[in-house]
């Protein structure tokens, strides 16, 4: 007893395009193309009443947008698999068409042997990707994590003098209380007394939690 049939569900809105793909599909023994559509809504509609293993899906169309009509399909149930097939590898339509569902993308200047090989594989439950596109993913996965915004401290109820963002500035910059004084042309003890106000009210045990929240409110 044979294996039945892929049952395929072609979406294109170019008619050259669908007349030229039927022409190859039909020619492979184990493909039976069982209907067309020429947007997104149609497809929708079509998938549900067809109920194709397999569908082949442009991106770009009237009506309904390949992603969109994807993620209709996949959402009504485990089938069909969607192969998106496109003019187009921009890295966004990619990574939507993927995200709604889709399990392989191909470009339409693919070869007949790969875009039947790419059917045959996500009939079995497999995923196809053109080259291109695998390596965009695995970048796109390898990337390091965008560092999360660091959240804004709140500003501070009793602000630093003039004379206290001087004595904060040097202490960030590892200065010396003596040293200090010497670059402010003032006293130790009066450094001392600065620093005790600029530990106070930066709510700071030290001179480096000190130095750490004047960065965190941007005073350094």
């Amino acid at each position: 007893m044979s294996a039945p049939k892929i049952r395929l569900l072609l979406v294109d809105d170019q008619s050259l395009f669908r007349e030229a793909l039927r022409t190859l599909l039909s020619l492979q023994p184990d493909f039976d193309l069982v209907g067309e559509a020429p947007d997104g809504e149609a497809a929708v509609a079509a998938a549900a009443k067809l109920k194709p293993d397999v569908v082949l899906m442009d991106l770009r169309m009237p009506v309904l947008n390949g992603v969109e009509a994807t993620r209709r399909i996949v959402a009504a149930g485990p089938k069909p698999r969607v192969i998106v097939l496109t003019t187009f590898d921009e890295d966004e339509e990619v990574f939507a068409a993927l995200r709604a569902g889709a399990v392989g993308y191909l470009l339409k200047a693919s070869s007949a042997e790969k875009l039947c090989g790419a059917i045959r594989a996500a009939a079995q439950g497999s995923s196809v990707l053109e080259p291109s596109i695998a390596a965009k993913l695995m970048a796109r996965a390898t990337a390091p994590a965008p560092a999360a915004p660091r959240p804004s401290a709140p500003p501070l109820a009793d602000p630093l003098s003039a004379r206290e963002l001087d004595v904060l500035r040097f202490l960030a910059s590892g200065l010396s209380n003596k040293e200090i004084g010497a670059q402010l042309k003032i006293s130790e003890g009066t450094v001392k007394n600065h620093m005790t106000n600029v530990l106070g009210k930066l709510g700071a045990l030290d001179r480096t939690q000190a130095a750490l929240r004047a960065r965190e409110l941007g005073l350094i």
